[in-house]
This record gives structure tokens, C-alpha cells and sequence, in this order.
């Protein structure tokens, strides 16, 4: 029964196999079709069950093949040079394909006693040409777009020049050109602080705010820079205003409260009701442990201290000083320091409050201090604001 219910499953895959490599022959899916077939064919290729793999795949690589050297001719009388890539995809695809086959020959069709017929042919020249046709045409197209000063068609030049590089390495210049498209078509963007607030920011937090280097928020097509450099043409600002500097006044709270807790403290006699002593069989006296109440006094002292920084980032075109953009920018740093001491049993406290009776008062950080201590919150939100609202959209 095993035997005969896993036969039939087998059957129901190899059958849903074939159908779905049908549907894709029937719907011009050719290469879909051939690459189900072969992946079927590549083990137990002369089973009788194969069969039908065989005849789709001798359909679909005929009028696969049909279909690619009528799209050839068609895109040659055009004389379109954009139609050199196409050209040179699809004769690659030609020999791919066959390649793909090639391993599984010869496949036998049993019925009419035949091997599946494949006419091969040799493309080499054919890719040969059609690639350095479009060599030179991608090369000559990225020159005359590098020739303008926009930076998007600098960009366009520098995507042809990398793909001429893939499907032709060392053809003539490249590498130079391409330099030259990337430098050509990366934005520039001066990022700098300006303090509108009436308290003095630190140096060392403009310079770790600035720091983005650290930040890595450099990426292939825009280069921040923290001072203007000379040489450099800027395309954008970046500027971090500070608005406001809120810091609280330096504050210490303090909190009384008492805690309670039983503890063994030795062990009695167990009694009756009646005050009498109890035994157990043998006749011994059953003890018990005996607990006593103990009491701590506790004064909690609080020291806090506050400081909120709030600003915004404005997007800027450097050459017409237009807003682009604008975003806010808020971080809060918060000092406290807990700190106890007791009177009575420490014992009546939980254990995980001991800590605070080993801490002692400690000075306030400055105002200075608090406003720096911002400074890591506020160079993530920085980078996350950065980094999610790229300059050109």
C-alpha cells in the first residue's frame, strides 16, 4: 500500500512538472520552460517518464531560438545604435542556452526512435562583434555625456563605463573616465553648526557632531565635509541649527520611609494550645524556628539634573541658498545620582537596595558637561536624519 501511494505521488509531481513547463511554453515563456525541462532531465534523463520533458524542450529551444534571431534581424535593419546592448545580450543568450543543453545530449525519444534534434550553432563571432560594437558605442556615448557639467548625466556616463567594464575589461581608458564621471557627478555638501541659543556650545561637541568620517555617512555619490575644503565646488549645505538649551537647576530630593522584615532568630520549643510542650513519637521535643522583627529607617536622597538640546536641520542649495528641506533635531540628557543611608537593621531592606547604601553624593556635572553629554544621541539622530533623506530624490 506504501509502495503504491508513493508511486502515485511521484507520478502527480512529474505530472505537475510537465503541465507547469506547458503553461510556459504556450505562453511564450520559452526560457522558463527550458530551464524546468532540463532541471528535470539532469537526473534519470532515459526514463520513460522524461519523455515529455524531452519533447518541450526540443519545442522551446527551436522557437526560443526562432524568436532570438528574428528579434536580431529586426533590431540590425533598425541601425538604432541603442539597439547594440540588445543585439549583444540576446546572441550571448544563444549560446548560453546551448550551453545549458549541451551536457544532457543525447536525449532519446523512444516512440520515434530518434535522438531530440538541437541544431547548435557557433555565435562566436557574432558576440565577438556585436560586444565591440557596443564597446565602442558606450564608449563614445560616456565621453559626450562627460563633456556637459550635469551631474546626473555624469552619472548616466559613469553606469555605461561600468558596464562597458564588465563585458569588455582594459578597453582603452575606462578606468580613467570613470574616475572622471564619479568625480563629475558627486554632490558636495558642506555640514556646519550655527548656534542661535544664548549659551556657548563646546568645541568638542561641534567636533564630534561633525565627525562624520566616524559617522560613515559618505556614500557613492555624495561626499560630506565638516570644513569647507579648497578646490572644492559645493553643491549643498547642511546646516545644524541650534535653537534652544534648556538646562534644569541643579536639584536633590530626598524620601523617608521605613521597612519591615521577620528573621529566624534561633529556634523554641513547639507548644499547644495550652502551653504545653509537644513531642513526637519517639518522645523528643519538636523545635521550630523562632523569628523576630527587625526595622531599618531609610533616607533616600535623589540628585537630578537636566539638559534638552533642541535644533534643526535645514537642507540647502548652495548655489541659490533655496530651503530645501528642513527637519527637527531634539536630545535630552539626564543626570541622577541615588544615594541612602539608614538607621537600624539594614536586614529590613531588600538586598537590591544595599547598592544604594554604598553610594555617596556626588558633584554635579557643569552645564558645559550636560550639554556635551548629549552629543551621542544627538549624532545618531543627526546620521539617522542624513541617512534617510538623501540630498536629491
Amino acid at each position: 500500500m506504501k509502495k503504491i501511494t508513493l508511486l502515485f505521488l511521484v507520478f502527480a509531481l512529474v505530472s505537475c512538472g510537465v503541465k507547469q513547463t506547458t503553461n510556459m511554453l504556450t505562453s511564450g515563456d520559452y526560457d522558463g520552460a527550458i530551464d524546468n525541462a532540463v532541471n528535470s532531465l539532469r537526473s534519470n534523463k532515459d526514463k520513460k517518464g522524461k519523455q515529455d520533458y524531452i519533447y518541450l524542450l526540443e519545442e522551446a529551444f527551436a522557437k526560443a531560438k526562432e524568436r532570438d534571431l528574428r528579434d536580431i534581424q529586426f533590431l540590425a535593419k533598425d541601425a538604432n545604435p541603442r539597439n547594440l546592448e540588445r543585439i549583444y545580450t540576446t546572441y550571448v543568450q544563444l549560446n548560453n542556452r546551448q550551453e545549458k543543453i549541451r551536457p544532457l545530449l543525447p536525449l532519446r525519444l523512444m516512440k520515434e526512435n530518434r535522438n531530440a534534434i538541437f541544431p547548435f550553432d557557433d555565435y562566436t563571432d557574432q558576440i565577438v562583434n556585436s560586444k565591440n560594437a557596443l564597446s565602442k558605442y558606450l564608449y563614445d556615448n560616456a565621453k559626450a555625456l562627460l563633456l556637459t557639467k550635469d551631474k546626473m548625466t555624469s552619472r548616466r556616463a559613469y553606469d555605461d563605463l561600468l558596464y562597458l567594464d564588465q563585458i569588455n575589461p582594459g578597453f582603452k581608458d575606462v578606468r580613467k573616465l570613470m574616475d572622471e564621471a564619479q568625480l563629475k557627478g558627486t554632490d558636495f555638501v558642506n555640514v556646519y553648526m550655527r548656534n542661535e541659543t544664548n549659551m556657548v556650545i563646546p568645541i568638542r561637541l561641534q567636533n564630534d557632531l561633525l565627525d562624520f568620517s566616524t559617522n560613515g555617512l559618505n556614500d557613492k555619490w555624495t561626499v560630506y565635509h565638516s570644513s569647507k575644503q579648497k578646490g572644492v565646488n559645493y553643491d549643498f549645505e547642511i546646516v545644524v541649527n541650534f535653537r534652544q538649551i534648556n538646562i534644569s537647576p541643579e536639584q536633590v530630593k530626598e524620601k523617608q520611609f521605613i521597612k519591615e522584615k521577620q528573621i529566624k532568630d534561633g529556634v523554641k520549643n513547639l507548644t499547644d494550645s495550652r502551653g504545653n510542650v509537644v513531642k513526637d513519637s519517639l518522645g523528643n521535643v519538636i523545635k521550630v524556628d523562632k523569628f523576630k522583627t527587625i526595622k531599618v529607617d531609610i533616607y533616600e536622597f535623589t540628585q537630578f539634573k537636566a539638559a534638552q538640546v533642541t535644533a534643526k536641520v535645514d537642507y540647502i542649495d548652495y548655489k541659490s541658498g533655496q530651503l530645501l528641506q528642513t527637519f527637527p533635531l531634539t536630545s535630552e540628557f539626564i543626570f541622577e545620582n541615588i544615594y541612602s543611608t539608614y538607621r537600624g537593621d539594614r536586614r529590613a531592606a531588600d538586598e537590591s537596595y544595599y547598592t544604594y547604601f554604598n553610594q555617596k553624593a556626588v558633584p554635579f556635572p557643569s552645564n558645559e558637561q550636560m550639554i556635551y553629554d548629549t552629543g551621542e544621541d544627538l549624532k545618531v539622530k543627526l546620521k539617522n536624519i542624513i541617512s534617510r533623506n538623501s540630498i536629491r530624490r
